[in-house]
């Protein structure tokens, strides 16, 4: 019996594919290898010791915020991860890249499919017909339930390659998601520590302005009792009139930041507010040899390494296209005219047989392909050592930025007492007639303005700290956070 048994015939259908997984065991183009970071340093600036890392991105890091021991904070941020619609679109973005790897993914396999169909047709009388044969007008019913099969023989690779670019864009979607969240958490952090620095640089207008009250009093007095100037009333009036526009500009600000906030919380800002604090915070202390892992946990860098890696996969699909593509197909089923006759064994029909497609003249398309895919990757490669030399700035200007800043807010420090000082020998000499009121005038503005600047500089420390933290991948674990509480050593401010 030379007819095929359905079960003969799957048998050479997966025989047929196997042989087909054989030889696709070769693919075209280059196998991807991550180049190495040129130009890596030996060591920090700052001393600390710098090794090439392998991508740790997506293991689970520490809650860098928590490191400043601030429930508030740590409430703001679990908001901006619950309610921030940036974030949730970049999940979202993540969820496609997947779905578009598994579809690649689908081509690996052959494709089966049922697809019945039933016609009626009228053929007519005056068709063509062999010589000396009748022609007939008539209908007729034509029901068919086939299985088809279809599958590409993966000769030189275009399939696999197009799976592991698609996988790799996928890793790469998800690296650009831990960017994001980890921006947002930044931004929060780095928002929240403005408000609190502008809260300091309030309190500290505030008690001057309460101090210049009680100078125009002490003016106004001397002046009734003949013994001053109306000039320096007027001056002290000046002065105290300037201390309360600038709370009015620091009120202006922190709105304007706690509105940013509320953005990047996922509330509206009408619906948002933050209470004041006067609570000074101080940098934690950064473990020895941290950056070290910076390479290896960085989701920027991580996102630019697997873009480059599905460039790679690109240049091999771009060079399939210079040779055959195979199609192997089969049909396995039923066909009658009539619909209750249609699984009878008489009516079974099958087919199998490979299809090729060999390009022979494409116009220089192909070559263009791969020269495009080429450039791609090498744009790749440039963007991905671009951003490690970014990285490498990051830290650098965090380490650098942490150590000077501290410097400069010592020096600072020590400019503050000194003003204060004066502002207190000024205001002494003035009460016992020693002094004009010009100098009261210059020392009391001084001390302010040395002050202020003391607390924008701790918050610019904190600022990047948040900043030295984003460019670590992450943040560290310190267990004992240096952190004032209560008692600010600039004008004894309290929680």
């Amino acid at each position: 019996m030379n007819e095929f048994h359905p079960r003969r015939i799957a048998r050479g259908l997966g025989i047929a594919s196997l042989c087909a997984l054989v030889l696709a065991g070769c693919a075209v183009g280059p196998d991807y290898q991550r180049p190495r970071a040129t130009g890596a340093p030996a060591q920090w600036k700052a001393g600390s010791p710098w090794k090439e890392g392998q991508p740790r991105d997506a293991e689970i890091k520490p809650n860098f915020w928590e490191i400043f021991d601030d429930a508030i904070l740590s409430g703001l941020e679990q908001e901006a991860i619950t309610n921030s619609p940036d974030l949730w679109a970049a999940f979202e973005r993540v969820e496609q890249y997947r779905a578009i790897a598994r579809i690649s993914r689908a081509d690996l396999y052959p494709g089966l499919s049922l697809d019945p169909n039933g016609n009626r047709t009228r053929y007519s009388q005056g068709r063509p017909a062999q010589p000396g044969g009748l022609v007939l007008g008539y209908a007729a019913n034509d029901f068919v339930l086939p299985l088809d099969l279809s599958y590409e023989i993966d000769l030189w690779g275009r399939v696999r390659r197009s799976f592991r670019a698609a996988r790799e864009q996928a890793q790469a979607s998800a690296a650009s998601y831990q960017n994001v969240l980890l921006s947002l958490q930044a931004d929060v952090a780095r928002t929240y520590f403005m408000i609190r620095s502008i809260d300091l640089d309030r309190h500290v207008v505030g008690e001057t302005i309460e101090l210049r009250k009680k100078n125009l009093e002490l003016v106004e007095s001397l002046h009734r009792g003949g013994a001053d100037s109306a000039v320096d009333v007027a001056q002290a009036q000046t002065e105290l009139s300037s201390a309360e526009a600038d709370l009015v500009g620091l009120e202006l600000q922190r709105a304007q930041l706690e509105n940013a906030l509320a953005v990047l919380c996922g509330q509206t800002s009408s619906s948002f507010s933050l209470a004041a604090t006067t609570r000074l915070y101080q940098p934690p202390a950064i473990p020895i040899g941290l950056p070290a892992d910076l390479l290896e946990r960085r989701p920027d860098v991580a996102e630019a390494e697997r873009s480059m890696a599905a460039a790679s996969e690109a240049i091999g699909i771009a060079k399939a296209a210079y040779f055959p593509s195979i199609q192997l197909t089969g049909t396995a089923g039923v066909e009658s005219a009539e619909l209750k006759d249609i699984f009878n064994w008489e009516n079974r029909i099958w087919s199998i047989g490979p299809s090729i497609s060999l390009p022979l003249f494409e116009g220089g398309r192909n070559r263009a392909g791969v020269q495009r895919a080429q450039a791609a990757y090498q744009e790749a490669v440039a963007q991905y050592r671009s951003q490690i030399l970014t990285a490498f700035r990051d830290v650098e200007d965090g380490l650098i930025g942490l150590r000077l800043l501290r410097e400069q807010y010592e020096d600072q420090m020590r400019a503050v007492d000194a003003a204060k000082k004066a502002a207190e020998l000024s205001r002494a000499r003035y009460k016992e007639g020693l002094a004009s009121y010009f100098e009261v005038v210059q020392s009391d503005r001084t001390a302010l303005e040395n002050e202020i600047l003391a607390y924008q500089l701790n918050g610019q420390r904190i600022v990047t700290t948040v900043l030295l933290a984003k460019a670590l991948g992450g943040g560290w674990k310190a267990d004992n956070p240096m952190m004032t509480n209560g008692v600010s050593p600039l004008r004894g401010a309290q929680n």
